[in-house]
């Protein structure tokens, strides 16, 4: 029989396919991906490393553009706003969070004096973390921890947002990291001496 074969071959690609689906949920995004180069190079004037750029999607949210911007040594930090006062924050740095450090890695609200004591549990491939009005999605990666974290914001409110983390497209990093102004050639000045040290000639234009 040629048919059972066929149609094993057929659930084994269907299967294949979910599987590459599934493991790109969270990291991508559709739409065309952000040009390497151009992250890199946007990334990098700002002393953010391009790996560390991610961007999200907040429910009732728009991106504060005025607030990206570097985190620690090399990280990356965007704030979504929404119109009645509401703040999320986007934070990627170096690092790792784990069951036995959880609970124990200091939380800073915006405005406090001092850090919260914070409970810490597992909520599917992240961690939720809150402490008082605060609270956060930390999802671990190789090498880094993205939060997503709001003071007052409901937690499905986060929870959606740390679904909707993925890597910057084209228009993401146009919002995120716009392209640097271009300040033009520098101006040629007439009263500037061939030779020496370049100090003005203010004799340049006189007459004699």
């Amino acid at each position: 029989m040629v048919t059972v074969p066929r149609r094993r071959s057929a659930l084994t690609s269907l299967l294949l396919l979910g599987a590459v689906v599934l493991t790109a949920c969270g990291d991508e995004k559709a739409g065309a991906a952000a040009d390497p180069a151009a992250l890199a190079s946007r990334a990098q004037t700002r002393g953010i490393a391009p790996e560390l750029v991610y961007a999200t999607d907040v429910p009732g949210h728009t991106l504060a553009q005025q607030s990206v911007g570097v985190l620690g040594d090399d990280g990356f930090s965007a704030t979504y706003v929404s119109p009645k006062g509401g703040q999320v924050r986007l934070a990627v740095d170096r690092g790792t969070i784990g069951a036995a450090d959880c609970a124990e890695q200091p939380a800073w609200p915006a405005g406090a004096a001092e850090a919260v004591p914070v409970t810490c549990v597992r909520d599917g491939d992240a961690w939720f973390r809150s402490g008082g009005d605060w609270a956060e999605y930390a999802l671990p990666k190789r090498g880094f921890v993205i939060r997503v974290s709001g003071t007052g914001v409901p937690r499905d409110t986060l929870r959606e947002a740390a679904d909707r983390v993925h890597r910057p497209t084209a228009d993401d990093l146009d919002a995120l990291l716009p392209p640097e102004p271009d300040r033009g050639a520098p101006v040629e000045r007439g009263d500037l001496p061939a030779n020496g040290d370049g100090a003005p000639d203010n004799d340049a234009d006189a007459g004699g």
